[in-house]
């Protein structure tokens, strides 16, 4: 799958970030507090982790996050967490201040 083909959409209504990945629905449930996103959980079957589609995922979803502008980003899911902690250069910007994963 490019790149381009995933589209990440922040449904609102149900406090979540969502893409579709060969059919699936792939999101991430959120709770937004001052202007903090705190990513709670991660839905992704296995079989789509399984073909590497996760960290894309993830990655698209935290460069949406950040060209949207002001919102840090605190990953309570482990998943996340880990990602970020991989990608720590990459996002270490995302994260409120005083907080280290």
């Amino acid at each position: 799958m490019k790149d381009e083909e995933m589209v990440i959409t922040d449904n609102d209504f149900l406090r979540q970030f969502e893409t579709t990945i060969q059919g699936e629905l792939v999101k991430v449930e959120y709770s937004q507090q001052d202007r903090k996103i705190f990513l709670t959980k991660l839905v992704i079957t296995e079989e789509l982790k399984e073909k590497g589609f996760m960290e894309p995922f993830l990655e698209k979803l935290l460069d949406y996050i950040k060209e949207r502008g002001n919102d840090r980003v605190v990953p309570t899911n482990p998943d996340i967490a880990k990602f970020m902690r991989k990608n720590k250069r990459k996002y270490k910007d995302l994260l409120p201040v005083g907080i280290n994963i």
